[in-house]
């Protein structure tokens, strides 16, 4: 559960100046905006890096502030309003690892604070969303960086260079999975204690609603506060296929999805499938994501007229097609099964954090900036929308 919002309302105070970590010799000094499992998980490995400090947490829930300090350093601020956190001089960096619904308006206010950001994905929760993100990222000269790690892996990079190099030939069709088993499946109410939540704060701007436990832990499965399979995993594969291919934004989305297991529980299906269409490319995107099985977990194939280049996160697989002059080939990486969701190796999380920490010195852009975010998400909303519409949807509709 990533959580960590603070009242609209509130007023920014930017910082004076760009920010203070230019210098490939001043340590970057780093605020995180929600303490929850995801947002932990990338200040442990925050933490092992060189020439940094995690010097303040803010989340709206307690046990998170408290779990997020106990990794921060010892003298870490710690605030349920996240404003207080970009007012101060001790931060030159945030960490974001909200709910969806606010990935926008932190990154935006962060900017604002004249701080460079990290930001989980999907790094927008609508369509309209995009402009301002993009527009306060450039406005106020800030490196952000979208958290689709895919693209700071090393099998992504080879098959980057053998894409442009033609190996596979004219690529007409790309398949993407997301699949997992979560079978028999139980709506489980976390033991969470109203007192310790600032529910208004996390709800936002979303609608006025009662404290729920369930939707306070499973956010990503209602649509006031997350998207779906679509926005929460389909984005990671499409950021990467849209860097290996040089894509724009699809022309066309349409999608079936429903509720197998999860009817009356979730918003969102659990069973999902989505075709996204590209006539300036003549390309077509598959994707197809359940949480009632886990065959083919998480890849893409990007499927050539001489070769299919399959590719998970913990290698990459070279399958010529029938008579052609290819010989197969693979890079292996990560110890698992083929198709299996996370390897260990490589390690993800740290080389897009450090590729991040690396644009904060230099002032250059990241691998993943808020234009490959947006443009990502764009097309989640976009085949979302088909789902809710039940017709296919067309980009300027």
């Amino acid at each position: 559960m990533r959580a960590g919002l603070a009242s609209a309302g509130l007023t920014v105070i930017p910082s004076a100046g760009l920010s203070r970590a230019a210098s490939s010799n001043d340590v970057i000094q780093v605020g995180v905006i929600g303490a929850g499992g995801r947002a932990r998980g990338l200040m442990q490995v925050l933490a092992k890096i060189p020439k940094l400090k995690i010097t303040a947490v803010a989340d709206i829930y307690e046990p998170h502030l408290a779990a997020g300090k106990k990794i921060a350093d010892a003298s870490a601020f710690t605030t349920k309003e996240y404003e207080r956190l970009l007012e101060r001089k001790d931060v030159d960096a945030v960490l974001i690892g909200s709910p969806d619904h606010w990935h926008v308006k932190m990154t935006v206010d962060a900017c604002e604070a004249g701080k460079d950001v990290y930001v989980e994905k999907p790094l927008t929760h609508s369509r309209d969303d995009g402009k301002t993100v993009i527009a306060a990222q450039n406005r106020h000269q800030r490196v952000v960086q979208v958290g689709t790690q895919q693209r700071s892996m090393p099998q992504f990079h080879e098959a980057r260079r053998m894409i442009q190099e033609g190996v596979l030939g004219k690529i007409r069709k790309v398949h993407l999975t997301w699949n997992r088993n979560f079978l028999p499946f139980q709506k489980s109410v976390a033991s969470i204690r109203p007192d310790e939540v600032d529910w208004k704060r996390f709800l936002g701007a979303a609608p006025d609603q009662p404290f729920d436990a369930y939707r306070f832990r499973n956010w990503r499965w209602f649509w006031d506060f997350g998207g779906g399979i679509l926005t929460d995993l389909m984005v990671h594969w499409l950021d990467g296929v849209n860097w290996l291919l040089d894509l724009g934004r699809p022309a066309a989305a349409t999608t079936i999805g429903d509720h197998f297991a999860t009817k009356g529980v979730w918003e969102t299906p659990d069973t999902i499938q989505t075709l996204l269409q590209y006539p300036d490319k003549g390309l077509q995107i598959y994707f197809e994501g359940t949480f009632v099985n886990a065959r083919n977990r998480a890849m893409t194939e990007i499927m050539g007229e001489n070769a299919t280049l399959y590719l998970d996160r913990g290698r990459y697989e070279l399958h010529p097609e029938p008579n052609r002059r290819l010989e197969p080939r693979e890079m292996i990486l990560g110890a698992g099964p083929r198709g299996a969701d996370f390897f260990n190796v490589p390690d993800g999380e740290r080389l897009h954090l450090t590729d991040w920490l690396a644009a904060i010195r230099s002032r250059n852009k990241p691998s993943a900036p808020a234009e490959a975010g947006v443009l990502a998400a764009e097309a989640a909303h976009l085949a979302n929308r088909a789902y809710r519409e039940g017709r296919v949807i067309r980009a300027a509709a």
